[in-house]
């Protein structure tokens, strides 16, 4: 559908000109993750359960009457134009015609290479945001299709609740899992979702899940796991040495393609508790389980205000 350019009594009449706002871009965990098959594109039909975690980057947005992008805070090693936070402002742009413009900053704080999906997250947050803030009246439908071209997770993000997410992570069913309280931990080592997901010994033939697998389930059970994790422990010591070690304390999964571990705890304190324990060298947070993205939250609070 197309979209006209803004006239000029529209830009003066938004009422975000000039004015700065912070949202967040939450971390998710994936409470499994099996891999059903490959596609002839070479796409890999997942099976996963996405959960928000309440520990975010927060990106700074400026809306300016210019029509100029500029990330105010690179990210060490990332040339800007290939920044996914850049990219989601420009395919925005691009799909509405949008004539304004925004500085943006970031504070980063979700490790890159974790399988927390930060840089998902932040082109989320970026398309959420400015499709509010540009006044460009997309649907969450219409964002989420954009998302899916800057990466899989990100429609997740842009809908913002738990799901049993299939097909490459756009198919979304809102499911509503326990929200527990999660030990992140993450050795010192990055991993390339791309490499997992080329490597010929990955697992790509797990059965589907049944319609009734999620009533009443315990999703640490045996019964589900991460089709990623046996790859990566094989070649990544640091990640064996750490699963190792947490399992002995609580039930623990790696997330995503790793190399971040998730822990899962009944309450705040007994995470804390295993936290001071941790061996030297292993970076962590704890976070509770989120089933609604507080990214929703924020621009709802927004768009009350308008």
């Amino acid at each position: 559908m197309p979209f006209s350019t803004q006239t000029a009594h529209q830009i003066s009449s938004n009422i975000f000109i000039n004015k700065s706002f912070e949202f967040p871009a939450p971390a998710k965990i994936n409470l499994f993750l099996h891999i059903v098959g490959q596609r002839e594109d070479g796409y890999h039909n997942l099976e996963t359960l996405f959960q928000f975690i309440n520990h975010s980057d927060t990106l700074t947005l400026t809306v300016t009457e210019n029509s100029n992008i500029n990330l105010l805070t690179p990210i060490a090693g990332v040339k800007n134009e290939d920044n996914l936070i850049v990219k989601a402002a420009r395919l925005l742009k691009n799909k509405t015609n949008a004539s304004l413009g925004v500085e943006i900053s970031i504070n980063k704080i979700l490790p890159m290479g974790g399988g927390l999906g930060g840089g998902s997250s932040n082109a989320a947050t970026i398309l959420v945001a400015l499709n509010t803030l540009w006044q460009c009246d997309l649907s969450l439908d219409e964002l989420a299709e954009l998302g899916l071209s800057l990466g899989a997770d990100v429609p997740i993000f842009v809908h913002g609740f738990s799901a049993f997410a299939q097909g490459v992570g756009e198919k979304l069913t809102a499911i509503e899992p326990l929200e527990s309280w999660y030990l992140i931990t993450k050795p010192e080592c990055s991993i390339s979702t791309q490499q997992v997901f080329t490597a010929k010994d990955l697992p790509r033939n797990t059965k589907h899940l049944p319609s009734t697998a999620f009533k009443n389930k315990d999703f640490m059970t045996n019964e589900f796991h991460n089709d990623c994790q046996t790859l990566v422990i094989k070649d990544y010591p640091e990640v064996a040495k750490l699963l190792a070690w947490l399992v002995e304390y609580a039930p623990s999964r790696m997330t995503g393609t790793g190399a971040s571990v998730f822990s899962r705890f009944s309450s705040q304190e007994e995470a804390q508790a295993l936290q001071a324990k941790l061996p030297q060298g292993i970076s962590s947070f704890v976070a509770q389980g989120l089933n609604k993205s507080p990214l929703c939250s924020a621009v709802e609070s927004l768009s009350l205000n308008k």
